[in-house]
């Protein structure tokens, strides 16, 4: 039944007869949520590993995380599906991620159940499921659920937040984006950000500052309607942005390094009860070198990065204390339900050596130790995209082994808070209960004593797959629950059941051995191979962090264990399991849009992503604008892709036609038309011709001839000796301005074109050369 609306099955409730003198009206009765029910905020972090926040160890200050942990509850055994879209989808339907149809991030979807990126509108979401119950509903942050083929201004948007029960939504569709310079929706258009980064902009800010109005606007009308607040950080995802003096807090702090912060933590983490006293420490990575072994300088620019990471985090951790101190103040704290968790454990995308542009990792033209160092000071800001080292990730994820992507604990294990000052007796304790995110909307409607609707919009409901730890939070020693639960990410497998836990990683001793497994299918015969000898066994009721392999001395429980793995993923659509990687990125997805080698953009329209934009790398093409020039001139942007961490620019200033190719944030190749253009119509193009074959294994692109022709006119060309092989992130296309970072340092943004533009053709007929392994590696970095 829709909000605002009387049972169609009840009778008028008031009387209709012939003439009004005789008949007596009655409105319909609006939804009314039951008078004192809580608020609920849902707060979900990105990329945050288990030795992460203070109150799990870290050094890294969190105070207001801490403080939400001393009154409430901290869980330490927490599980998530160890990649974001998967757990995020989870954490709002209560299903396991492939009924979901999220096994992967949505990128890599592919025709099969579990698999397609589409979530099924039988498995409603906790905003719908409250909607119907009176709630105002919001979306906040990362959302990273629409198919990606359908986050563009031609949809549909029946997958995007406000179809799915979010009344209001101010965030980002899509994996991740900088915070300085964000991509950003609200509602269902793009919106730019309200300031720039100096101005003080910085999107952490912006996502609570637009929280704190969304919950404002509702409370100043109706102040006796709960709301449900889902809050998801773009922090701690890469790019790592803080705002400089809160990355230069930490100075110093991490020159021990990785081994001596494992420790560190692993020790506090027991103080705190955290982890059991008899717990043990994971043996060193064989993936992560030694902290000593590192050059000086390679040591001082790990340093930083790490500096610049817990920055990040607790700069975070303090706009959620503004939040929080807005509901204190308001009174409606006491009586908020909030949840935080993670969404998996800490990355890896960083490399071995961290970067200083994400845009380089996925081109593979990683930047040496030389020009990293030289961009020390800039860490953090607004020009770079910077993720630190996997020895950090490692570390991130203490005591636990390995990290996200992978189903060993430090993959799925996170932290978990829970407050409610006026539902939960308890104060600062520790549970120890098994639970799973998809455990976290049972347990809201437990706590909200609301039952799970049979149906959503006349769409029948499936049952939760998650189990409620509602009892779990003012007991601490009641048993857990969940007792099985089945983990598959992209062919790594685990099970955990009653205290065991089995494993079966990727073929290979090391990670990049593991990335070349996972970039395979997984024939059957290979499966079997697997199933026979891959698994491992951890007794985790006594090895708190998978510290001892036990399957030789308990086959039998091995066996019984790849059993039920087996009937949980015929249960939940994880067949056929696939571990490969680029066959799934590059799979055929369905899509409304008809292939075309011809694009016509016009000004003052929505920026389009990456993956609907045209590809003009390594090919051939043209750009085309016509365009009016005013007796006074006119300058600005005609057509633009990418940021200051790579892409393509045409513009026009001081009068003078311009391209500038900025390979990814190391270098700029342009070409300039030597004379201003005379006022009047005119038709402006730029050509790009291909001298020669991109060296992709060096992250080099196609050489080539740029070339501006005006009124068909060749005015101007010059040579460029590398382009991007394939990625630009971000690598939105706009026309007529450059909105956020701008491509070029000749100009400033937005920079719109002052001009009359009248369209944009970009033909591409060109022959495309694709690189799938780096693909591969640019869609898995935007997890």
């Amino acid at each position: 039944m829709a909000l605002n609306e009387y049972d169609p099955a009840s009778s008028f409730p008031g009387t209709a007869g012939r003439t009004t003198d005789e008949s007596s009206p009655a409105w319909p009765r609006p939804t009314r949520a039951v008078p004192g029910a809580p608020n609920v905020l849902t707060v979900v972090l990105d990329d945050t590993g288990f030795g992460q926040l203070g109150c799990y160890g870290s050094p890294i200050e969190t105070p207001n995380f801490d403080a939400l942990a001393a009154d409430g509850l901290r869980y330490n055994n927490m599980h998530t599906t160890a990649l974001c879209s998967p757990s995020r989808s989870c954490i709002l339907t209560g299903r396991n991620h492939h009924s979901n149809g999220m096994a992967c991030i949505t990128e890599f979807a592919t025709g099969f159940p579990g698999y397609d990126g589409v979530i099924p509108f039988e498995n409603g979401m906790i905003s719908e499921m409250l909607l119907g119950h009176g709630y105002n509903t919001f979306m906040v942050g990362k959302w990273h659920l629409t198919p990606s083929h359908q986050e563009t201004a031609a949809g549909p948007y029946d997958r995007w937040p406000l179809a799915r029960g979010f009344e209001r939504f101010y965030g980002f569709l899509g994996g991740d984006t900088s915070q300085w310079y964000p991509d950003l929706v609200y509602d269902n258009h793009q919106v730019e950000p309200p300031a720039t980064p100096e101005e003080g902009y910085h999107l952490s800010e912006d996502l609570v500052d637009r929280s704190i109005q969304f919950i404002a606007d509702s409370k100043q009308v109706d102040p006796d309607k709960p709301f449900y607040l889902h809050l998801c950080f773009g922090a701690t995802h890469a790019p790592h942005h803080a705002p400089k003096e809160w990355s230069d807090r930490y100075a110093g702090k991490f020159d021990d390094g990785w081994d001596a912060y494992r420790e560190q933590v692993f020790a506090r983490q027991k103080e705190l009860g955290i982890v059991p006293s008899g717990a043990e420490l994971s043996r060193h990575d064989p993936d992560v070198p030694d902290w000593d072994a590192q050059p000086e300088a390679a040591r001082r620019l790990f340093s930083r990065m790490m500096e610049v990471f817990a920055g990040f985090l607790s700069h975070t951790d303090h706009q959620l204390g503004r939040l929080l101190d807005f509901l204190r103040e308001e009174g409606m704290l006491d009586n908020t339900i909030v949840m935080v968790v993670s969404d998996n454990g800490a990355s890896a995308e960083g490399g071995p050596t961290g970067t200083t542009n994400e845009a380089q990792f996925f081109n593979n033209a990683q930047e040496s130790l030389e020009d990293s160092l030289a961009l020390i000071d800039e860490l953090g800001g607004p020009k770079h995209f910077n993720h630190y080292p996997w020895g950090w990730t490692w570390a991130g994820n203490t005591p636990f082994r390995r990290w996200k992507r992978e189903t060993y604990r430090g993959g799925t294990s996170d932290p978990f808070i829970v407050s409610w000052p006026q539902g939960i007796r308890a104060r600062g304790e520790v549970r120890h209960q098994y639970a799973h995110v998809i455990d976290m909307v049972p347990t809201l409607l437990d706590l909200l004593d609301l039952e799970p609707p049979a149906t959503i919009r006349g769409v029948t409901q499936s049952p939760l797959q998650g189990i409620s730890f509602a009892h779990t939070l003012d007991d601490a020693d009641s048993a857990s629950n969940h007792r099985t639960q089945y983990f598959e990410m992209l062919g790594h497998r685990s099970i955990y059941h009653d205290g065991w836990r089995a494993v079966c990683p990727w073929p290979g001793p090391s990670f990049a051995e593991a990335g070349a497994g996972f970039g395979q299918p997984i024939s059957a015969d290979r499966l079997s191979e697997l199933d026979a000898r891959g698994w491992e066994l951890y007794h985790v009721a006594e090895d708190f962090a998978e510290t001892r392999d036990v399957a030789g001395e308990h086959r039998d429980k091995v066996i019984a264990l790849i059993g039920l793995w087996y009937a949980e993923a015929g249960k939940y659509d994880v067949l056929p399991v696939d571990g490969s990687g680029i066959d799934r990125l590059l799979a055929e997805k369905p899509s409304a849009a008809v292939p075309r080698d011809r694009y016509v953009y016009r000004p003052d329209t929505q920026s389009v992503p990456f993956n609907a934009a045209p590809r003009v790398l390594n090919r051939p093409h043209s750009i085309t604008a016509t365009v009016e020039i005013p007796v006074d001139g006119a300058e600005g942007v005609l057509l633009c892709q990418g940021s200051a961490a790579g892409g393509y620019t045409l513009f026009v200033r001081e009068g003078r036609l311009h391209y500038v190719h900025n390979y990814v944030g190391r270098s700029l190749h342009e070409v300039v038309s030597p004379e201003p253009l005379a006022p009047g119509n005119h038709e402006l193009r730029f050509e790009f011709e291909p001298t020669g074959q991109p060296d992709l294994a060096h992250g080099r692109g196609a050489p080539g001839r740029l070339q501006l022709y005006v009124d068909g006119t060749l005015v101007a060309d010059a040579e460029a000796p590398v382009t991007t092989p394939f990625m630009l992130n971000p690598g939105a296309l706009t026309c007529g301005a450059n909105p956020g970072s701008p491509v070029s340092p000749d100009y400033s943004p937005p920079f719109r074109f002052t001009g009359t533009l009248h369209s944009v053709t970009v033909d591409v007929s060109g022959e495309l050369i694709t690189d799938p392994e780096g693909e591969l590696r640019a869609a898995m970095a935007r997890q």
